[in-house]
């Protein structure tokens, strides 16, 4: 891929011949690989203690938005074009409800034995976690903000670890 100043440019995702492509990893090792990512959904208060209630007349929010946040991560590379087919070996959604904030904390965690990292599994699943709350909730609340998603761990592979606290 050429730039507007003619200079070979080396992407990753860019082959020789400037197409895209997804980046060949069966050189790598497979390693032990985790991550952990996580968000923010800011209600308001009648939204909240809805949720808390089970008084959201679609049903159980935090168990649609666990299961969607779960599947979501087996399915980031039909979602996400140049991400690798993972076979994850473990995939978790957490909640934390604070009553003070009306604010649900995601934190999804995902595992695999793989040759490439699955940082963006455990993003997606926070994130779709966070969009099922939204549309489990917004017959009573319009203005829901998701709000702060990022990756909080990765472990295993050539870059070694990566920690933010929560």
């Amino acid at each position: 891929m050429r730039n507007e100043n003619a200079e070979m440019v080396d992407f990753t995702h860019i082959n020789e011949a400037g197409y895209a492509h997804m980046v060949d990893v069966s050189e790598k090792a497979p390693t032990q690989r985790t991550a952990s990512a996580g968000c923010v959904v800011r209600l308001n208060q009648e939204t909240y203690n809805l949720i808390k209630s089970g008084g959201i007349k679609k049903g159980d929010v935090l168990a649609v938005a666990q299961i969607a946040g779960i599947m979501a991560a087996k399915r980031t590379s039909d979602l996400i074009p140049m991400c690798h087919t993972i076979a994850l070996t473990a995939a978790d959604i957490e909640f934390t409800l604070d009553d003070t904030n009306h604010t649900v904390t995601i934190k999804a965690t995902v595992r695999c034995v793989g040759e490439t990292g699955i940082e963006m599994e455990a993003l997606t699943a926070a994130s779709v976690a966070a969009l099922t709350i939204y549309d489990m909730c917004k017959s009573s609340q319009r203005d829901i903000v998701i709000d702060n998603v990022r990756l909080l761990h990765k472990s295993g592979g050539k870059s070694g670890d990566y920690n933010l606290s929560f």
